[in-house]
């Protein structure tokens, strides 16, 4: 069952409507159909990285819960903005957090259905009744492969770690379901084109390279293609949550919110009136910390319904979306769990 959820993201904020690549009118029409009127960003030098929110919001939730250390078994680090190529930046977690050298570590580069997936890959890791206590931790420094020069992702990514403890218990457990969908014959709709083994990086992928629309970019940096992303979010997102509440008889009107990865507000919006959830069922800090990727649903989760999962048991579907193209749903009970205040680092 999960016990808590806590989320970080970085001090540092910068504000859409101070981009100087576009012009007032351009900007002002952006925020009203994405709804990112700022983001919390680091300064990509190497001293914040992902691990580290990911570590504040870990070190926050294991000292309210009173947690022993030694009692985890497993820890799963959900990012593809890891410390480094190798070792597994999981592993390395491990360490600073103090866990025991028996505890199971490693880490999966997924994006925004990260969360999702994670859970799905805990949960069912810990059915097996062997490990009793555990860490997801998921979260993203996506805004660095953001080119500044780039209009369609500068102002839309922002930066997010997070932390959701586990604990088995065969007599008081939580219900998880889950449906997961891959479909790579999308990976150029988001794709940084080089750096991995398949591009080496070579001093091509350093040439900032000029595209219709005045956008700038190198081989280094995320590539959107956004009528793709945006026919996908519309098309299969809602179908593969409809699926999902048809395989498990999940009825929307029993379902204390729906948790949607904050891709972006308007088309967030067309999900939500697809699917027929009410608005306030429907939660959104966009406005505040942009396109998070892995770190988008816990940090919504504190923001947003802290008091609830704090008071209450609810019944929660959440939906994680994009790079890969992928998509993970689920479904989730909660029973008054530990849930911090957002910390900043």
């Amino acid at each position: 069952m999960i016990k808590g959820v806590a989320a970080c993201v970085p001090n540092r904020i910068e504000e859409n409507r101070q981009y100087p690549g576009m012009s007032i009118e351009e900007i002002e029409k952006y925020i009203q159909v994405t709804g990112i009127e700022r983001r919390h960003c680091t300064v990509h030098d190497g001293s914040v990285c992902t691990s580290d929110l990911c570590y504040t919001a870990a070190e926050k939730l294991l000292n309210e819960l009173q947690w022993d250390r030694s009692e985890i078994g497993l820890l799963v680090f959900i990012s593809h903005s890891a410390d480094y190529r190798l070792p597994s930046t999981a592993c390395i977690l491990q360490d600073r957090l103090g866990l025991s050298k028996e505890c199971m570590a490693f880490d999966s580069p997924l994006g925004c259905s990260g969360f999702v997936y994670g859970l799905s890959i805990v949960s069912s890791i810990m059915s097996l009744g062997t490990i009793k206590k555990a860490l997801l931790l998921a979260g993203n420094t996506q805004s660095i492969f953001a080119s500044p020069l780039d209009k369609s992702t500068a102002l839309l990514f922002g930066d997010g770690g997070s932390a959701c403890a586990l604990e088995f218990d065969s007599e008081n457990q939580d219900t998880f379901k889950f449906h997961l969908r891959s479909d790579g014959s999308g990976k150029d709709a988001l794709i940084v084109p080089d750096g991995g083994s398949r591009n080496p990086v070579t001093e091509n992928s350093f040439i900032m390279e000029e595209f219709e629309g005045n956008i700038k970019r190198t081989r280094l940096h995320e590539k959107m293609d956004g009528m793709a992303v945006f026919s996908f979010t519309l098309s299969d997102v809602p179908d593969a949550i409809t699926i999902f509440h048809d395989t498990f008889a999940v009825n929307p009107e029993k379902i204390d919110y729906l948790l949607l990865h904050q891709a972006n507000k308007f088309a967030c919006e067309k999900i939500r009136k697809k699917l027929k959830y009410p608005p306030e069922k429907v939660p959104y800090n966009i406005h505040e910390y942009g396109n998070t990727s892995a770190a988008s649903i816990p940090l919504l989760m504190v923001t947003e319904i802290k008091e609830a999962l704090e008071t209450h048991n609810l019944e929660i579907v959440m939906s994680g979306f994009g790079v890969g193209l992928s998509i993970g749903t689920a479904y989730i009970s909660t029973h008054k769990i530990v849930c911090p205040e957002l910390l900043y680092l």
